[in-house]
């Protein structure tokens, strides 16, 4: 199949293997090239358009986080009548989790198209989750809410949402903790202690008190890591009272 010298502007081999490699994601050609390199554009490049503004992904990260939520929540909506407005929230919850987007961006290797000064090598994850939203937002500019939910129909529903398996899923160890703690009255505390290891990138050490003792330690390259790692080995050494 041809397609007119125009259809790409500066470099037509690099648009071309881009626009190739993306409809083969989408599972449907874009109209507007551009829109869709956006959302792989990181902000160390520092671009800008014609009036100054940043160009990345960040813009269409927000359009799409938006996009995935109306669309799940629709899904949700249709295939389980019986589920009032908690239970639908927690389940939209755990289909679009960080944790799940990192997964989703990561299955399709949405990083290979990100534009960036910094290697690839030292993101973290969550740019997989975010280019992925960004992803959707673009669509949604391009071609509009019908492509938006076939997207994410055929990339998000069909392979990775089952009810059942959801209902089961962890999404954050802390707010179970949390949430059984306040429930039975107990005092519950995170702190922050002094890390000696001798990693090269720095490490956060917590500690995780219930009704004054300690239950759990642990350590990760961030607060929140750690915290979630420490609530996690609570858990499972509460696990018989918590169930109760």
């Amino acid at each position: 199949m041809s397609f007119p010298t125009n259809l790409f502007n500066s470099h037509p081999k690099e648009d071309g293997d881009f626009f190739w490699g993306i409809t083969k994601i989408l599972g449907f050609k874009p109209k507007t090239l551009s829109i869709y390199k956006k959302a792989f554009l990181h902000r160390s490049m520092n671009k800008k358009d014609d009036k100054g503004n940043a160009m990345n992904y960040e813009r269409l990260e927000f359009l799409g986080d938006s996009m995935l939520g109306t669309i799940i929540s629709k899904h949700l909506y249709s295939e389980v009548p019986a589920g009032d407005e908690g239970y639908l929230t927690k389940m939209r919850s755990k289909i679009v989790s960080r944790e799940h987007l990192n997964e989703l961006g990561k299955d399709l290797g949405l990083i290979n198209f990100v534009e960036s000064r910094i290697p690839k090598s030292h993101f973290g994850q969550n740019i997989h989750g975010n280019v992925f939203e960004a992803l959707v937002g673009a669509i949604y500019l391009d071609r509009g809410y019908k492509y938006c939910e076939k997207f994410i129909q055929k990339r998000v529903v069909e392979p990775y949402v089952d009810i059942e398996q959801l209902e089961g899923r962890v999404i954050s160890y802390k707010s179970l903790v949390i949430e059984w703690c306040q429930k039975q009255k107990k005092s519950f505390d995170f702190d922050v202690y002094e890390d000696t290891g001798n990693d090269p990138l720095k490490h956060f050490a917590v500690k995780l008190s219930i009704g004054g003792d300690v239950i759990a330690k642990a350590r990760a390259t961030s607060k929140k890591k750690a915290e979630e790692r420490a609530a996690k080995r609570a858990f499972f050494a509460l696990q018989d009272k918590m169930d109760n």
